[in-house]
């Protein structure tokens, strides 16, 4: 959905950018529940769900920053952490030859409904000026974006420590 969405933005059209944005929340959060419910969870699942909520997530941010309506700092936050994020999870592999499983953490998941909310904010209220107090979501975001980032380097870096890299043996 994200070229749906995008191409909603670049028209111009931003009540249907959120409705499509809306429809790929809710599709994936479906998605998510019934892989529990009937217990088909799979490894590429697990790693292209998250992939395809950051690739939505991240055209958004990039998109509304372009548009003017959030500022680049915020956007630097959310791309360095998803950088740091995967640069990291490939290194830990790398360096340890273990398949890592894909566990999101509480701050993570805070994060995701931080930024949600603050692209969702944004994508209402395209046509008119942003409130004060959406700079404070802005600031939430990017202040739970940080923290979760720091998280997962911190267990990663137990992750690593609890296990002798093969380069070592």
């Amino acid at each position: 959905m994200v070229p749906v969405f995008l191409a909603m933005i670049s028209r111009h059209h931003y009540t249907h950018a959120l409705y499509v944005f809306g429809a790929a929340a809710v599709t994936d959060s479906l998605d998510g529940t019934v892989a529990r419910w009937f217990d088909a969870k799979t490894e590429l699942g697990a790693f292209l769900d998250p992939f395809a909520d950051k690739l939505m997530l991240v055209s958004a941010f990039i998109t509304l920053t372009i548009a003017g309506n959030f500022p680049p700092w915020v956007l630097g936050i959310v791309l360095i952490r998803d950088v740091v994020i995967v640069t990291g999870y490939f290194m830990l592999v790398f360096f340890t030859g273990d398949r890592i499983p894909v566990r999101p953490s509480y701050l993570g998941k805070a994060s995701t409904f931080f930024q949600l909310a603050a692209v969702v904010a944004a994508l209402a209220r395209m046509d008119a000026s942003m409130p004060h107090e959406f700079n404070y979501l802005l600031y939430a975001a990017a202040a739970v974006t940080s923290g979760s980032g720091l998280h997962y380097v911190y267990r990663g870096l137990l992750w690593l420590f609890y296990r002798e890299p093969e380069m070592f043996e």
